[in-house]
């Protein structure tokens, strides 16, 4: 054996994350590298395991090794994942790696839909995820999750009543439409509203997630406010539809974000209903709403456009069923599914490039 651990390591720090733009070894994404007469193995420890790249990274990190240990060398590289975080020592969710808020403009977008189903693909991924229905006054989870007339159950901790959120297709949920009858109204002020929320965050066992969703009421009201001065956020995301009325709603709610007092990063937009394609005629895209804009807005204040979801009759037969879409074969599964890894990958950036957000301590 010519090659030596020192060896393996220079070979390795010529590979760059492609979204980080670092080498592997100074990100510490290289662990155990074993040498043995003619094998090396080691393993490759990416930022998420909804990770578009990692084919070409592990296709990288061979051809680095095989310059240096020759042709004859087996060479054994074990993907594995651990999601990045800046919120180490959080006094709240101390096992929540990333918290992402989910918000729009106005009503009607696909908001919660795009949130169901970023939830579930990236538990599908092999990620632990967790979903907050903060849109107290029309909670739509537990009907996107066909668990409607289920009830979370409450332990005593510390002589304290927690909350054991609903799992369902592998994700954590919690939502007011638990707690009340699915036919009922809530009718209650802004700080009752937000008490609310703030319980959803404090006083549930949510235990250790990668990502922890907040699927945010439409506007820019009480609950946002309330979010952004309970817990640092990792980020935000913007649902849009095409048409210019959503889009001037869409443009407030980010403006909200990168408000100084406020400045959440915001991670990008999604353009919901980007493009009608019947089920039969599936290459086929009719603009019906408009053409480009979530692209334009992501333009106007250089943010991602993370995706665009098309759409198409079987969305919303998720949504009524309770399955959601991600889960079934199709252009739908696909959109979501491209969705959530562009997400993972800006989040990883993020917490690259970024320092951690602050709480909002006070807004006048």
């Amino acid at each position: 054996m010519n090659f030596t651990e020192s060896d393996i390591i220079k070979a390795l720090s010529t590979v760059n994350d492609p979204d980080i733009q670092r080498d592997l070894v100074s990100l510490g994404m290289i662990k155990d590298i074993k040498l043995e007469a003619a094998k090396v193995s080691f393993s490759v420890v990416l930022t998420t395991p909804a990770c578009p790249l990692k084919a070409k990274i592990e296709k990288d990190c061979r051809e680095a090794v095989e310059k240096v240990v020759g042709k004859g060398v087996e060479i054994a590289i074990f993907m594995t994942s651990s999601v990045t975080s800046l919120r180490d020592n959080a006094p709240l969710l101390p096992g929540v790696k990333n918290i992402i808020a989910v918000a729009s403009g106005k009503g009607g977008v696909g908001k919660s839909t795009v949130t169901s189903n970023l939830a579930v693909a990236l538990a599908k991924a092999g990620a632990k995820v967790g979903l907050i229905d903060a849109d107290i006054y029309g909670p739509s989870i537990p009907v996107m999750f066909n668990c409607e007339h289920e009830q979370p159950t409450v332990k005593q901790v510390n002589g304290k009543n927690i909350i054991v959120p609903i799992e369902q297709y592998g994700v954590k949920l919690v939502s007011i439409g638990f707690l009340t009858p699915p036919e009922s109204a809530v009718v209650w002020r802004g700080p009752m509203a937000s008490s609310a929320l703030k319980q959803f965050i404090m006083d549930v066992e949510w235990g250790d997630l990668d990502y922890l969703f907040i699927d945010l009421p439409p506007g820019t009201s009480d609950i946002h406010l309330t979010l952004v001065q309970t817990v640092p956020v990792t980020g935000a995301i913007i649902v849009t539809t095409p048409q210019k009325v959503a889009l001037a709603d869409a443009q407030k709610g980010l403006a909200m974000f990168k408000q100084p007092q406020i400045n959440v990063p915001v991670l990008g937009v999604v353009e919901n209903m980007a493009y009608f394609s019947p089920e039969e005629l599936p290459d086929n895209k009719y603009y019906i709403f408009g053409k480009d804009g979530g692209s334009n807005l992501s333009q106007k204040f250089d943010v991602p456009l993370l995706g665009q979801i098309p759409l198409v009759q079987s969305i919303r037969e998720s949504g009524d069923s309770g399955l959601p879409a991600v889960l079934k074969e199709g252009v739908t599964a696909k959109a979501f599914m491209d969705l959530s890894e562009a997400l993972a990958r800006h989040i990883a950036i993020r917490n690259a490039t970024f320092t951690q957000t602050k709480k909002v301590e006070i807004l006048s």
